[in-house]
C-alpha cells in the first residue's frame, strides 16, 4: 500500500470526479474509483435520453480513465436503497406541501454511507469526490469551507456530512478553479472530459419534469389533489389549480392565471388544497425556521450570532442573525429574503466556514412574530 494509504474515489464519469481520482493517483496515493448506480432511467418513464452520472457512457467513461492510469475501478449498485430513501424522500415532500432537495439528502444519507462501508470491505483509509469544498482539522471539529473557485462552490450541498464521516474524506478540488481542470485535463490528454456535457439534472428526472414523475410514482395523484383554488394572500379566489403538489414556493410561469401583474406562488396550504399568489414584494420573508440540525464549525450556538445564511443552492447568502434551541434554529434576516421554500436545505457560513445547516421548517414575517 502507498505511505499516503488507499482511498476510494467516487467517479461519477465527469470531468470533477475523473480529475479528483488523477491528482490523488499522481499525489501517491493508491486509488480505487467507484462509479455508483443510483437510477434506472428505464424505470422512469421520461422521455429523455439516459444520460448523466447513472447511465452506461458515464459508467465506462470512468472506467476509461481508471484504465488508462491502471488503478481498480468497481460498480456499485445501490438503486434499491436510492429508491427507498430518496425517491421515497422527493415525492413524501412534495405531497406535504414542502419543496425537497434529494441531492443533499443523497449526498450526506446514501453515497457517503455507501462509500465508506465499501471503503472498508477494501481496506480503504480514505474516501473522495470531486466537490469543490475544502475541509479543515481545527479545535477538534472537522470543518467545511467554500471551495476557492466561488463560482463552482458546492460546500452547501455538504452540511449534512457528519463529523466521523468527514473524518475519512479528501476534496482534491478544493483549492483549484474549473478553469485549471479543464487546463489540467488537457494536459493529460483527456480530451473526452474537456467537451463532455455535465448534466445538472436531479438524475431520477431526467426530463426536469418533476410533475409528470410524480403523477407516474403516485396513481391516482391528479384526481385526488385537482380542483383547488389559487387565492390571494387576503383570501379572494383568482382561479383554480391542478395540485398543490405542482407547484414551489417562488414559482411564477405556468400558473395559468392572468391577473395583470406578475404573480409569484408565496404560500402553500396543503390542508385546504390552496396556492396562495402574491406579488414579488410578497414572497418576502423576515426569518424562518430550520430544524433537524447537523452542525459544522461549533457543536452548538449558545448566543446570537451573526452569519451569512443561504436558502437554497444557487443562493449568494444573505446577511442573518441566529439563534438556536435545541435542535432548531431561528433565523432573522435583516432586508428580508424572497421565497423562503419549506424543505429546502439552510446553510450557516462564518466567513467561507459552514457553521451548520439544516431542513427550512417554516418562514415567517416580523409582525407575524416577536423576538
Amino acid at each position: 500500500m502507498s505511505k499516503k494509504g488507499r482511498v476510494l474515489v467516487a467517479m461519477s464519469g465527469g470531468i470533477d470526479s475523473s480529475l479528483a481520482a488523477v491528482l490523488l493517483h499522481e499525489q501517491g496515493y493508491e486509488v480505487i474509483g467507484m462509479t455508483m448506480k443510483t437510477w434506472d432511467y428505464a424505470s422512469s418513464g421520461a422521455s429523455k435520453k439516459e444520460t448523466g452520472c447513472c447511465s452506461l457512457d458515464s459508467i465506462n467513461d470512468a472506467r476509461s480513465i481508471a484504465v488508462k492510469l491502471g488503478f481498480p475501478h468497481y460498480i456499485l449498485d445501490i438503486r434499491n436503497e436510492f429508491g427507498d430513501f430518496v425517491i421515497d424522500y422527493f415525492t413524501d415532500e412534495y405531497l406535504a406541501g414542502r419543496t425537497p432537495n434529494p441531492c443533499v439528502l443523497c449526498n450526506t444519507h446514501i453515497k457517503w454511507d455507501a462509500l465508506l462501508k465499501r471503503a472498508d470491505k477494501l481496506d480503504c483509509d480514505y474516501i473522495a469526490t470531486g466537490h469543490y469544498a475544502r475541509l479543515r482539522f481545527e479545535n477538534d471539529r472537522y470543518i467545511i469551507s467554500k471551495g476557492i473557485d466561488q463560482l463552482k462552490d458546492q460546500s452547501y450541498a455538504l452540511w449534512g456530512v457528519s463529523q466521523e464521516s468527514l473524518g475519512r474524506t479528501i476534496f482534491p478540488l478544493g483549492e483549484l478553479t474549473k478553469k485549471q481542470i479543464y487546463d489540467m485535463a488537457a494536459e493529460r490528454g483527456f480530451t473526452e472530459l474537456v467537451t463532455k456535457s455535465e448534466s445538472y439534472e436531479i438524475c431520477f428526472v431526467p426530463d426536469n419534469d418533476y410533475r409528470g414523475f410524480l403523477k407516474r410514482r403516485v396513481k391516482g395523484l391528479e384526481d385526488e389533489v385537482k380542483g383547488g383554488e389559487f387565492v390571494l394572500e387576503d383570501g379572494t379566489v383568482v382561479g383554480n389549480h391542478e395540485g398543490y403538489p405542482f407547484y414551489t414556493i417562488g414559482q411564477r410561469k405556468g400558473l395559468g392565471v392572468a391577473l395583470g401583474y406578475p404573480v409569484y406562488v408565496t404560500e402553500i396550504q396543503k390542508d385546504k388544497n390552496k396556492v396562495v399568489l402574491g406579488t414579488f414584494d410578497e414572497l418576502a420573508r423576515d426569518g424562518m425556521y430550520v430544524n433537524k440540525l447537523i452542525m459544522g464549525k461549533f457543536t452548538s450556538i449558545t448566543e446570537r450570532m451573526e452569519t451569512i445564511t443561504k436558502v437554497r443552492y444557487n443562493d449568494p447568502g444573505h446577511p442573518a442573525v441566529i439563534e438556536q434551541t435545541g435542535d432548531t434554529m431561528k433565523v432573522f434576516f435583516g432586508n428580508g429574503v424572497n421565497a423562503i421554500a419549506p424543505g429546502q436545505a439552510a446553510v450557516f457560513y462564518e466567513g467561507v466556514d459552514i457553521i451548520g445547516g439544516g431542513w427550512i421548517l417554516s418562514s415567517f414575517r416580523q409582525n407575524e412574530q416577536s423576538n
